[in-house]
Formats: structure tokens, sequence, C-alpha cells
């Protein structure tokens, strides 16, 4: 019997989840040419979708996610599970195969239909999953691993014998990014809390810091790269921890609206960065270009198959508790990416 009515989180207005979301039963999606439904079985909790269900900074409703309301009515980006069937004009998935990707294939501060039991995804932002990964080890990658790979791989071009400083490791982005700056030869000195420093030496990292204890301003060693996933570092405080040709790449973590961050968010420091790298040379020079989402899916797995990246979830919550699940990582004491499984 072909299932009709499935089981979704949705939202009709922007606010705090847990004032926001409420769990029906909506129809099932019908794939598009081009597009994959997937049977979903888990889909990550991270800032990003934190951001598009509150429309905080208020500058995102300006940007595609929709100005007085979610256009999408069902929240969440990243997902894991099976291919249930294929749209017009799609090759190279067979139904049944466990897949992983985004749901969005543009700008990713946007509803995209993670949080339900089937999702319609672009067939070129899928990849095979890699064998050995959970379902929620691979629904808490896509969004972090482009990032991460974007920015350190093909951005920064990161290679073995470089120094890495990581600013805010422990999160979703953070962790992904530590392992493969480790896969790619570096060394690593991952930042955070102290109660979150033996997490990120399981993790890899070759060294650890307490920012609470030692500021990271006030460090005596130089980095060919310092990646303020945190966003809580200066340039202007930091250019004698890089290298002659050392970069400092600014993530743009806007603290969940709590630090004046809530109406224009990192906008403006990242317009400035983006201008300023015309001239200084620790800033890397802005890529408008859209990545080739087919390539960068398809070199993740390879990464995630073998480069020996594996996910450290942090918690996994049932697709009822999403409102705990992000009540956690607004508090910062997660270590590590959240995940909900369906």
């Amino acid at each position: 019997m072909k299932v009709t009515r499935m089981r979704a989180l949705t939202q009709t207005r922007y606010g705090k989840p847990d004032e926001v979301l409420a769990e029906e039963d909506v129809p099932v999606p019908t794939p598009g040419p081009g597009q994959v439904l997937v049977r979903v079985r888990a889909a990550s909790v991270h800032a990003d979708v934190w951001h598009a269900i509150t429309g905080m900074p208020l500058i995102l409703r300006t940007m595609g996610s929709g100005l007085l309301r979610p256009k999408q009515r069902i929240p969440g980006t990243d997902v894991a599970g099976t291919v249930a069937t294929v749209g017009d004009g799609v090759q190279g998935f067979a139904v049944g195969e466990a897949v992983f990707g985004e749901c969005g294939t543009g700008f990713q501060w946007a509803n995209a239909g993670a949080y339900a039991e089937w999702a319609c995804v672009q067939a070129a932002a899928l990849a095979p999953m890699p064998a050995g990964l959970s379902f929620e080890q691979a629904a808490a990658v896509p969004t972090s691993g482009l990032i991460a790979m974007n920015t350190m791989l093909s951005a920064f071009a990161l290679r073995a014998g470089h120094r890495v400083l990581i600013n805010g490791s422990a999160g979703a982005l953070g962790c992904v990014a530590l392992q493969i700056a480790k896969a790619q030869g570096a060394h690593v000195t991952a930042v955070d809390e102290a109660r979150k420093l033996p997490y990120l030496q399981q993790l890899g990292a070759d060294a650890t810091v307490d920012y609470k204890a030692q500021p990271v301003a006030q460090l005596r060693e130089q980095f060919d790269l310092v990646y303020d996933v945190a966003s809580t570092l200066r340039l202007s405080e930091c250019r004698h921890l890089l290298k002659e040709g050392g970069k400092f790449v600014l993530i743009g973590h806007d603290h969940y609206g709590t630090v004046g961050r809530s109406v224009i968010g990192s906008v403006p420091a990242m317009l400035g960065m983006a201008l300023a790298a015309s001239w200084d040379k620790h800033l890397p020079k802005p890529n408008f270009s859209p990545a080739d989402r087919t390539q960068s899916m398809a070199r993740l797995a390879d990464m995630l198959a073998s480069e020996g990246i594996k996910p450290a979830v942090s918690h996994v919550f049932a697709l009822a508790d999403a409102k705990q699940a992000f009540a956690l990582l607004q508090s910062g004491q997660r270590q590590g990416p959240i995940v909900l499984t369906l």
C-alpha cells in the first residue's frame, strides 16, 4: 500500500524552537525532475537550522528563507536514509540504497524539509553512504563537512605539515574540521572549554587550549591557518599567530542572537573581510562561484570512506524530542553533533 501521509515537524512562523515547532501529519512529497525521495532515518540539528527556524538574524529573511514566515514549513537540511523513489532524469541511485546529503541546494539559512519521514532531495546533493557509518553519523556530516572541506581544502589548500588552530573545536563544524585537518596530515591545536578538551584529544587533536585559562590571542605559537569557528577572534589581535603565508578564516557563528547579532549578524564582518582580502595577505581570496555539489558530495563521501573520518555524534533524540535537542544546541553544553532519528 502506498503511503501518502507522514510525520513531520512543522512551523508556520519564526520564533524559538520550543514555541513554533509542532509535530503533525502532512502529505508525503513527490520528487520532481532531478530529485530523489529519501526515507529519512536521521537528520542533524545544527546552528544553521536554528537560524532558519528563528528567523535570526533578521537579515536572513531577505535572503530567500521567507520575509514574514518560512517559505518551507518543514525545517532541517541534512539527512541520511534510503532511496524510496527517484524523479525524472535521475541516474545513479537505486531504490533501497543508503544515501546522505543536504535537502537544500542554495542558501543554507533556510528550511529544507529534512525533519520528516520522507524528504525530497536534489540528486546532485546526495551521495551513497560510505560503509561503516551509521545513519546518525552520516546525517551529522553534510553541512559541516562541506563547509570545512571547502574552506580548508579548496579556499586554503590545507596539506600535510601545516599547523592549524581551530577556535571552537567541539561543535558540529569544529569536530569535523578537526578530523579533516588531521586526515590531511596537519598538526591541530584545538581550542574550547576545559571540560571538552578530552573529547577533542580523542578526535586526534595534537594540542588543546582552554580559552578561559589561556586566551588565544596570547598564545606564542604560529600557525598556517587560524580557523575561527566560534567567531570570537579578531584578525588584528591574531596577526602574530600567523606565519608569513598564514591565513585567518572566520566562519561567522552568530551565537544564537545572544551577542548583539540578532539583526544583521556577521554579514558586515564577512563582507568587510572579503573586501580586505584584496590587500591583506592573511585573508583568503573570496570565491563567489558556487561549488559543484555533486563533486563536493562525492569528495566528502570519499574522505569519510577512505580517511577514517568518523563523526562522533554527541546526542541522539527522537523527532518528538526536537525541542530538547535545540535547547541542548543553544546551551553550548554538547560536544559534537546532535542528531534526530525517525
